[in-house]
């Protein structure tokens, strides 16, 4: 399925809903504009209408203050994958990366309020479609397309409260529209508490959906599968540790809770549930096809890999569209520089893959592409993720910086291993079905060659471990691990880990003085060939350079202190870091909300 032709639909459906509902609501925190002259009777009056007011919901996802580029490439880092932006404190997109975000930070309230905003049209389908004659006495078909359109609003609703709680930790609460609750400034809401209302919605909307074969519509809307999976995904941060007491007398504290046992085992079922849907969602044999071959391409995933992802179009930065290729990734350098680069790889990440993972060069770029699409190599110290480079996607050579890639929600690779982590906990030791799905997992990591994974640990510790790291090589790039390693209550541990790994690969220190100073390549590789290396990444680099190729700098010290290590998490404080300050301009419009630490 091409998704171009689908995008379309989609925002032709975005623009009805503009006139239905209004697209400014909630222009300020939790301040809704009032409805136009379009009221509820007629927006949910028939299934067409009630179908362009969830799809009004959706748009909430993407575009600038989304996951076009905030949400996804500015709020994930640092972690200890990638790093965000280098460079001075500016208030902005480098203090958010490296842990020094300021209640005035630029770039807080906008996505805070699109969240918000997202949340009230959710309500306001969640809230009406059941009220509809239709739902009720509308024919079969009726039915079942107006409680489908209920169940994705629901999800959808859960999404953007769990976006807003791993960001802000406990936030104000609204379960009704704002035409029906008048009180829109309230206290927070203990997380827990939201946590469980919105498990609940996705365990009610579930039912409800079809699944991926059934739908008949693009993996850019709700299936069962989506809801499923989210669902997973939550019971596992509702389970895990997270910045709590941020408001008592006594300081923050990073804590789980007692039950947390009963989560996981949500989390297990839910993703047992997908796992048993034979042929609804598997794993693409190709790693890369994922993203070269689908993501970057327009292209429907034709395995059910990618449950789910966001769609992107418009070409404007409020209009659903993404910088996805344009912020992150290689650099088109021809007459004028095109692309920020803005994420780099560390190289700690870099050397985490082995050397037969096919991921890594999924995952890795470390080139640019010249004036004549030819690929000029970048030092480790510069090295940038390429899982949505533009040299994948047929705009190439744009200057545009929106590309209309869709950004990835959850793949069925995170279904297996979040099954994988569930009953590592609750059994204390991974079963054979667990490592099953970690192995599938990893053996596809290896191109399929089961033969080089090695053996996987069986007791519960060693399994963790392992678990950790596999889900750091798999999801690299897509916006997981910074929370991943706060659920675990791993964030600090990791990232003074990559400070001491650099520091001793500045001071040549073991392992890394067995790795390559210089690469040697061959210039002038055309983007269809790639980079073409003369030597290993793993090993000493050997003298003399082989006939006809060029040396590169690789491993050494100074560029990784000059670019690296004075910006890398330079501000993190644990317990105090791992939640975002609300932003200057909700604490002004809401007088009840308490500010976290900062």
């Amino acid at each position: 399925m091409i998704k171009y032709s689908y995008k379309k639909k989609f925002l032709a459906s975005v623009a009805v809903v503009s006139v239905l509902i209004g697209l400014n609501s909630c222009k300020k925190y939790l301040s809704v504009d009032p409805v136009s002259s379009f009221g509820p009777d007629y927006v949910y009056g028939s299934v067409s209408n009630a179908q362009s007011a969830v799809l009004g919901a959706y748009a909430c996802l993407g575009g600038d203050q989304g996951y076009g580029i905030r949400l996804s490439m500015y709020y994930t880092y640092d972690n200890d994958e990638m790093m965000g932006q280098e460079g001075p404190e500016d208030n902005e997109r480098r203090d958010i990366a490296h842990y020094n975000t300021q209640p005035s930070n630029t770039q807080l309230a906008n996505p805070f309020n699109q969240l918000y905003r997202g949340i009230e049209r959710a309500n306001q389908s969640i809230y009406n479609i059941p009220k509809m004659d239709l739902y009720n006495n509308g024919n079969t078909t009726q039915k079942a397309q107006l409680r489908g359109l209920y169940a994705e609003a629901l999800v959808l609703r859960a999404q953007f409260y769990f976006e807003l709680i791993r960001n802000w930790g406990d936030v104000p609460a609204h379960f009704l529209p704002s035409s029906v609750d008048k009180d829109l400034f309230k206290e927070q809401t203990d997380r827990d508490t939201i946590y469980n209302r919105i498990i609940s919605d996705l365990g009610e909307a579930a039912p409800l959906l079809p699944w991926r074969k059934q739908a008949g519509y693009s993996n850019e809307r709700i299936t069962q599968g989506a809801a499923r999976a989210l669902r997973a995904r939550i019971a596992l941060f509702r389970g895990g540790f997270s910045l709590r007491n941020a408001r008592s007398s006594y300081g923050p504290v990073m804590a789980r809770p007692s039950d947390y046992r009963n989560f996981y085992q949500i989390a297990k079922d839910e993703c047992w549930a997908i796992m048993q849907q034979s042929g609804e969602h598997e794993l693409n044999a190709s790693y890369q096809a994922i993203f070269k071959d689908a993501i970057n391409k327009y292209l429907e995933e034709p395995n059910g890999e990618v449950i789910w992802e966001v769609g992107m179009a418009g070409g404007s930065s409020n209009f659903g569209d993404s910088k996805l290729g344009y912020y992150n990734g290689p650099r088109y350098t021809g007459t004028a520089s095109q692309g920020n680069s803005a994420l780099t790889v560390l190289p700690t990440y870099f050397y985490l893959f082995g050397k037969d993972d096919v991921r890594r060069d999924v995952m890795c770029a470390n080139y640019n592409i010249n004036a004549n699409l030819q690929l000029v190599a970048r030092a480790m110290s510069d090295m940038v993720d390429g899982k949505f480079r533009r040299d994948w996607n047929p705009i190439t050579t744009s200057g545009a910086q929106y590309f209309g890639v869709n950004w990835p929600m959850v793949r069925y690779a995170d279904v297996l291993l979040m099954f994988a982590e569930a009953d590592n906990e609750i059994n204390n030791n991974p079963s054979p079905a667990a490592i099953a799905a970690f192995e599938k997992v990893r053996t596809r990591g290896y191109g399929g060659d089961a033969t080089k994974i090695g053996a996987t640990p069986t007791t519960y510790a060693t399994f963790f471990e392992a678990l950790m790291k596999e889900r750091s090589l798999e999801f690299g790039g897509e916006g997981i691990r910074k929370y991943d390693l706060i659920r675990w209550n791993k964030l600090a541990e990791k990232l003074n880990l990559v400070k001491t790994q650099l520091a001793a690969i500045v001071a040549n220190e073991a392992p890394y003085d067995q790795l390559p100073k210089n690469m040697y390549y061959l210039l002038n590789q055309p983007m269809a060939t790639g980079m073409v290396w003369g030597n290993s990444f793993y090993e000493p680099t050997p003298t003399p350079a082989p006939a006809g190729y060029s040396t590169l700098a690789w491993l050494g010290g100074t560029g990784i202190t000059n670019k690296i290590i004075g910006s890398f998490a330079r501000s993190f404080e644990e317990n105090k870091k791992e939640l975002y300050p609300f932003p200057q301009a909700a604490m002004d419009a809401n007088p009840k909300l308490i500010q976290n630490a900062y």
